[in-house]
């Protein structure tokens, strides 16, 4: 199928500055590659319905309107204040002058000609400068935030807000040097009738350390296209931590390549849908050179009529000797009616690894549950404290004093709605 909305196309603004290249590469190739489908394997298990839904939101205008929803996290004149350890930048469509902000020593900005030179290298190394999602973003994100990191720094907090009724993208570079190290928080917002497409490159130079936490809470009938690509040198360290909560259709896809191994890498993620919503994150870890390691876990909660999905893929080529990576995907069902879709994969080409993989789809279970009871526990209460202890796992790995946020008290109250 060819791109349905032509007239989404011709609504985006002539193609101009810094990312005007970009643009009418990325328009160019819409029209080629057109909608996915179900016969793509990365898209069979989409809904192609909400999906086509997003290009009949006009792109962002500059007439963003007040949001009328209560939600703390969506409404920006009440956000929890910026940690006293760090700094905050907001990152969305409205923000004319992102690169005039003031940083702190070991932040400095990316000139145009720098920029230029890397722009799309993290995307072309792991693959995916011409997946449909990136090609989207490119052909509609007019600014960028891009930054360099010396030495240790402190922590960054990024906060990418909705514009209720549009359809925005932004996108984000960081390239952090030898041996820096950072806390890195970004929480996307969603908003009512609204769509983000989010691309983020990162690039960690030997030694370079990054704890990252992404953290997407939707609302409404709002939806995300996000994108995450890193490139990890020998010695690096890199920790991601990714949350997904409350969209109408999430996709998020983590992809990650060790440029000559020997570096470290986990990924931790949680997923929770209600209602019919869907969620659905696809990762993409691949070794290219020897010793590198990977611990991967990603935790889904369906409830209702919604629908999870996960799909991990490890490469180890031949060249990618005495890898170590393990992958585990656990689901909690909470729902006869709820969907859980899950699929860990591992390439091996390599004769000298330890890799394994392994994916669980389960109830509350009932021993558990019998046991609290058993002790005056109510019901409702120990459902609660299983739940409690299920998410927290993942949230205690996020960074920058995340309690600010209350956020396993928001994630856990999806459950009574």
């Amino acid at each position: 199928m060819k791109f349905s909305s032509k007239q989404w196309l011709d609504s985006l603004p002539d193609p101009q500055g810094l990312l005007e290249e970009v643009q009418r590469h990325g328009r160019k190739s819409l029209i080629t590659l057109g909608l996915p489908t179900k016969s793509s394997e990365g898209w069979r298990l989409t809904d192609l319905d909400r999906l086509r839904a997003l290009f009949d939101l006009p792109v962002y205008s500059g007439n963003q309107t007040q949001n009328s929803e209560s939600d703390h996290f969506r409404n920006r004149n009440i956000w929890p204040s910026t940690s006293s350890k760090g700094f905050r930048l907001v990152v969305d469509s409205a923000h004319e002058l992102i690169d005039s902000a003031t940083v702190p020593e070991g932040f400095t900005f990316l000139t145009h000609e720098e920029l230029s030179q890397v722009l799309g290298r993290t995307l072309h190394k792991c693959e995916c400068n011409s997946e449909w999602a990136v090609e989207v973003n490119q052909a509609s994100a007019t600014k960028i935030l891009a930054l360099r990191i010396n030495g240790r720094v402190p922590p960054l907090e990024l906060i990418m807000p909705a514009c209720p009724n549009e359809f925005s993208a932004t996108r984000v570079l960081l390239i952090l040097e030898e041996e820096a190290d950072l806390e890195l928080l970004q929480m996307v917002l969603g908003a009512g009738c609204s769509a983000q497409s989010h691309v983020l490159e990162i690039y960690l130079g030997n030694g370079a350390s990054l704890r990252h936490g992404w953290v997407a809470l939707g609302g409404g009938e709002a939806s995300l296209l996000g994108h995450l690509t890193v490139e990890q040198e020998p010695e690096s360290d890199y920790r991601l931590t990714t949350i997904h909560q409350g969209w109408s259709l999430c996709r998020v896809e983590p992809r990650l390549v060790q440029l000559h191994g020997q570096a470290y890498t986990s990924i931790n993620g949680l997923q929770v849908t209600k209602g019919s919503e869907q969620a659905a994150t696809h990762t993409y870890v691949r070794f290219d050179g020897p010793e590198g390691s990977l611990d991967q876990l990603n935790k889904s909660v369906a409830a209702n009529r919604s629908h999870s999905i996960f799909n991990g893929s490890i490469s180890v080529p031949r060249v990618a000797q005495k890898t170590n990576a393990s992958q585990l995907s656990r689901n909690l069902l909470l729902s006869g009616n709820a969907c859980i879709d899950t699929k860990p994969e591992l390439e091996i080409v390599a004769d000298d690894v330890k890799c394994q993989h392994g994916a669980t789809v389960s109830q509350l279970q009932q021993d558990e549950l019998f046991y609290m009871r058993s002790r005056g526990i109510k019901l409702q209460e120990a459902t609660e404290l299983l739940l409690e202890g299920y998410c927290r796992e993942i949230v205690s790995l996020l960074p920058l004093d995340i309690a600010r946020w209350d956020l396993l008290n928001y994630l856990l109250a999806t459950f009574h709605e």
